[in-house]
């Protein structure tokens, strides 16, 4: 959000003639993208309700902070956010996970005009209300003239959207404190999610990025009850959900998924085509006495073999992966262990993490803490050995050819991702010589140079 002057709060004057003008918010959104997903939903409200979105302080009559709380560097991040807005325009509304700790934000900024937690649409919108009237009873606003679209609003461009399934989660991991933020897993019926991805399809969504805080857990909590989509019997459950979406036309990329038994079923649908050959599966690290303290779910799985069984059905597939280094009781050897595993694993896209406290964490009150002299030299080290791992894997790319979803043009290139790389956070493909693609492109490509992140190509023409 711009800044150009401070704004005094006060609602705009009506318009002689023209009834009034419609009050106006400003947005900041932080986090993750299922964060930004509550964004779009509450933005989406709004602009149904006839409020104005804009990009700039100076423009607002209110702002909205989503925050993020996850991690104390996260929490600060959020905090000066506030603290921004609260100086370039004085009236801020706080939403999101670290609006679940009202007193720590309120200790920090007691001028804002109200807090609220997570997926709290309702009292967001409450709380816009309050500070600025709704303009619906105003001569400003027609419901049936100012449409929305179907899809509703999105803050992610017009190509790709994320499809949130689920809220909340049933795990307890040590370091995580998403459960009491977000409470229990609440699974989306499935014709509902259907519904909604096949309306982003239809406004020319050409890539689908299915997010949750636990992808394959999805529809545990409703015992994978029987939904109903364009009229058939669907359970609600994660193999179910990606034969659904195969049939909309579009990418299907799965990301948060744990590494349960039944994961194994949607392989091949991968092998086939119908959902890209892509998973993202946080292991958090491999040595069995760390994933205890850790808590972690499927800790006992042997995940090696299971890597191996994934890639014998479906050789292209691409694994991503996140990792802890500097938890509470690593030993050199359990770092070890780690290294060990990831040569072995040969993941092909890898974050890395050094442990930080999060207030509430049980993980707080393990023994023998990790200097962060050691954090920071086990992450280098850890980093080191992925580069190569991943160097050497996207060089075997060389030759090879590929579709690519366009995404950007930069200077004479187009910038795009394969079936490989999610959004913002995998490796991009340069396209050279193409700058007269357009976002949303679907191109073919063939693959001439690369790095340890990006890949380099030609367009193929015809």
């Amino acid at each position: 959000m711009n800044s150009n002057k401070k704004n005094t709060g006060r609602p705009h004057p009506a318009v002689e003639g023209e009834g009034q003008i419609p009050p106006r918010v400003g947005f900041v959104s932080l986090g993750c993208p299922k964060a930004l997903v509550d964004s779009e939903r509450i933005l989406t409200q709004l602009k149904t309700d006839g409020y104005e979105v804009v990009g700039s302080y100076d423009q607002a009559d209110v702002v909205v902070v989503n925050t993020c709380g996850f991690i104390d560097s996260a929490k600060q991040e959020s905090l000066e956010a506030i603290g921004e807005a609260i100086s370039e325009n004085g009236r801020v509304i706080v939403t999101g996970c670290m609006g679940a700790d009202d007193e720590a934000i309120r200790a920090v900024h007691p001028d804002v005009l109200a807090v609220t937690g997570p997926h709290q649409y309702e009292q967001v919108v409450s709380a816009v209300q309050e500070a600025i009237p709704p303009p619906a009873a105003a001569a400003g606003h027609n419901p049936y003239l100012d449409l929305m679209p179907p899809q509703g609003v999105k803050l992610t461009p017009p190509h790709y959207a994320y499809l949130k399934i689920s809220e909340g989660c049933n795990h307890r991991c040590s370091f995580c404190i998403i459960p009491s933020m977000r409470g229990d897993l609440v699974s989306r019926p499935i014709g509902e999610v259907l519904d909604e991805a096949e309306r982003l399809v239809a406004a020319g969504t050409r890539e689908l990025l299915v997010i949750s805080q636990d992808t394959s857990a999805y529809g545990v909590d409703l015992k994978y009850r029987t939904g109903f989509w364009q009229g058939r019997p669907m359970k609600t459950r994660m193999l179910e959900l990606c034969h659904g979406l195969s049939e909309l036309g579009a990418w299907v990329r799965l990301h948060y998924v744990y590494p349960y038994p039944h994961v194994d079923d949607v392989v091949p649908l991968m092998a086939q085509g119908k959902i890209l050959p892509y998973l993202d599966i946080p292991f958090q690290h491999a040595s069995p006495s760390v994933l205890r303290a850790m808590k972690r779910p499927a800790h006992n799985e042997k995940t090696l073999e299971r890597i191996k069984s994934w890639r014998d059905i479906c050789p292209d597939i691409t694994l991503r992966s996140t990792f802890i280094v500097g938890f509470p009781g690593e030993t050199e050897r359990d770092f070890e262990c780690l290294l060990e595993w990831l040569q072995q694993a040969e993941l092909d896209r890898v974050g890395c993490f050094k442990y930080s406290p999060v207030e509430g964490a049980s993980a707080n009150q393990l023994p023998n803490a990790v200097s962060e002299e050691v954090k920071e030299a086990r992450w280098n080290q850890f980093m080191q050995v992925q580069q190569e791992i991943s160097k050497s894997k996207l060089e075997r790319r060389i030759g090879r050819e590929m579709e690519v979803l366009v995404d950007d043009v930069e200077g004479e290139n187009a910038l795009g991702r394969s079936y490989a790389d999610a959004p913002e956070i995998d490796g991009t493909v340069i396209i050279e010589g193409a700058n007269h693609l357009r976002p949303g492109s679907m191109v073919k490509v063939k693959v001439v140079a690369t790095d340890e992140y990006d890949m380099w190509s030609e367009l193929i023409v015809g």
